[in-house]
């Protein structure tokens, strides 16, 4: 199958194009969250350089989150768009899941946690992929807390683990009391279209895909600006 993956629930916009072969193109733009006027050229360019027409694509793969909430809603937008257009199905991927893809050769268990802003992460831990599981085996599911809660439940599991992500890169300070933890590097801190395609892949091979409009961002929690209104109507009532 010819997939195209769009990685927009982070910082940076990543977009590429893989089939049985491998990777066929890629793009990584940091984009400084101008994830709607990067993403539409990225893919152009990913297809002109892969000399692939749109109207080949037979699924695209996206990052569902959890996220920045505008990255997200971009990519999926883009996503579904496309999907019916193409009348083509769409492999929605976890973040974190793609985050913990990135960690190679790694033999432990994984701790993928991402920056959620406000002094909390999106976390989620892992058994690593091998030669007889080709992608990453999700242990718990993804959840938003304080990174101390995190590094709580690694010390108190006290098993090997390789943490990753920009939460580990911001609140490492926060965690590194657990001895048994190893930090991969700031190298490894977001996810991006190639591991999504990596994971997609696999996905497709069973089927594991769903219709446009089926598609469901992963927020964990209420988004900042529904916050900030609700919190602008109480000041108002009182």
């Amino acid at each position: 199958m010819l997939i195209l993956g769009i990685e927009t629930a982070v910082e940076h916009v990543s977009v590429a194009l893989a089939d049985h072969r491998g990777i066929l193109a890629t793009s990584l733009l940091a984009s400084d969250r101008r994830h709607a006027e990067s993403l539409t050229p990225m893919i152009q360019f990913v297809c002109a350089q892969a000399s692939i027409n749109t109207t080949e694509l037979d699924a695209i793969a996206v990052d569902a989150g959890p996220g920045l909430f505008t990255g997200m809603r971009v990519g999926i937008a883009t996503a579904q768009s496309m999907a019916w257009a193409l009348d083509i199905p769409v492999i929605p991927v976890c973040s974190l899941d793609i985050l913990a893809q990135r960690v190679t050769r790694c033999d432990d268990m994984i701790a993928a946690a991402l920056d959620a802003r406000r002094g909390e992460v999106y976390w989620a831990l892992f058994r690593p992929a091998s030669e007889t599981s080709p992608i990453v085996q999700r242990l718990t599911e993804p959840v938003v807390t304080v990174p101390e809660e995190l590094a709580a439940l690694l010390n108190e599991r006290a098993q090997e683990v390789v943490c990753v992500g920009s939460g580990i890169e911001r609140y490492k300070s926060r965690i590194e009391f657990v001895s048994t933890a190893q930090y991969a590097g700031p190298a490894y801190s977001q996810p991006n279209a190639e591991e999504l395609l990596t994971i997609a892949a696999q996905r497709a091979i069973r089927e594991e895909w769903v219709s446009a409009c089926d598609v469901k961002a992963m927020y964990l929690r209420v988004p900042d600006a529904e916050i900030n209104w609700a919190t602008r109507q109480t000041v108002q009532e009182n």
